[in-house]
């Protein structure tokens, strides 16, 4: 069965889903027909005009971006200036897909890779936080008779609540006492009008992503033996679960500045690196960030770092942690993301049995190192 587009969509929601990318960032499909038949994709960081004309030898339907191949509004797409990459892209009928942020935040993503080289033990995010594709998480509240729990229980949690992490079907029960007094029009599964009755009941708590809040109360209702059953929503707040940019943490075991190097470039293929600061040290503590993340640098340095891995900084972030006694490695923007695309070829082929998947081999660092 043919494979399209909007299928290789699914499979990269589910390795770095798209509503992790940053409000300004531009992710997704940028040129092409979701509905259109693959057979090749190519993987690459920027689409070059190189990158292009390989995509072409190669046969391949659809490139699939680390950067976006447009970032801003275009006026114009013509062979004549920058947009002409585009235009021969169309031409050729490839597509393009691009994650960018989303594959940053993700888990298992870009940083996260960059984070195991360092050797950051359960690394957390630095900032730029994100909310969870899935949503905002709420508590459901219920009170049911004896009798009518395991009914209202398996309702409920059938229809969506009681997801943790990689455990289902999690709820709270609390036995108490209920009261109510039927009215004029009630028509009361337990009791009689107009006189006060208490009942033996169960608190029933349960945890329930956004999407699926209403099917869940749907099918409490359905479930519930009272006519009108009482119940409270609440949202709820992770503090500790953040999505955001960058890692940092403390290290499994410290570890030298010329350990960490020589790992950086067994897994970058790193071949020069800027450093900022102390050269010798062993780093208790760090951070790290793909690419241009020099933003985030106040925080790494308010946290009392060792080591900032990134792609790059500014000349006053570089002063900035020369000044806090950090350390920063600085391995050129790309050359700090490129190194993640061999495991996102890897989950994708996991994703999408029948389409080839190679990576670029056009694809490179626009910067030439030099001894002068």
């Amino acid at each position: 069965m043919p494979t399209q587009i909007k299928q290789v969509a699914e499979a990269i929601e589910k390795i770095a889903p798209l509503g992790l990318a940053q409000d300004w960032d531009n992710v997704g499909l940028l040129v092409g027909d979701e509905n259109k038949n693959i057979k090749n994709i190519l993987i690459t960081i920027d689409v070059t005009a190189a990158v292009v004309k390989e995509a072409k030898k190669l046969k391949t339907d659809l490139i699939l971006s680390y950067h976006p191949i447009i970032w801003d509004g275009l006026k114009t797409v013509t062979t004549k200036t920058e947009t002409a990459h585009i235009v021969e892209l169309i031409r050729s009928k490839i597509s393009v897909f691009s994650i960018h942020t989303a594959f940053d935040v993700a888990a298992g993503g870009v940083n996260d890779q960059l984070a195991e080289i360092v050797g950051i033990e359960n690394p957390k995010p630095i900032g730029d936080y994100v909310a969870s594709p899935e949503g905002n998480y709420f508590k459901i509240v219920t009170f049911v008779p004896v009798d009518s729990i395991n009914d209202v229980a398996e309702a409920i949690l059938g229809a969506g609540a009681g997801a943790v992490g990689n455990y289902s079907k999690c709820s709270f029960q609390t036995p108490g006492t209920g009261t109510f007094l039927p009215m004029q029009g009630a028509k009361p599964a337990i009791g009689k009008k107009g006189k006060l009755e208490k009942v033996n009941e169960i608190k029933l708590e349960s945890i329930v992503p956004e999407s699926k809040v209403a099917a869940v109360i749907e099918a409490m209702r359905k479930a519930h033996p009272y006519e009108t059953p009482a119940f409270d929503v609440f949202q709820h707040y992770d503090l500790e679960g953040k999505l955001g940019l960058g890692r940092i943490g403390d290290l499994k075991k410290p570890r030298s500045m010329a350990t960490i190097i020589e790992n950086i470039k067994k897994v970058t293929g790193a071949k020069a690196v800027g450093i900022v600061g102390k050269e010798r040290r062993t780093v208790k503590k760090a951070a790290v960030c793909a690419g241009s993340c020099g933003k985030l640098i106040n925080s790494v340095i308010a946290d009392n770092c060792d080591l900032y891995l990134t792609g790059e900084l500014k000349h006053h972030q570089a002063l900035a942690a020369q000044e806090a006694n950090l350390t920063c490695i600085c391995l050129s923007h790309t050359v700090s993301e490129r190194f993640a695309l061999k495991k996102l070829a890897k989950s994708l082929k996991n994703h999408l049995k029948n389409v080839t998947i190679r990576l670029s081999k056009k694809d490179a660092d626009p910067f030439k190192w030099k001894n002068i």
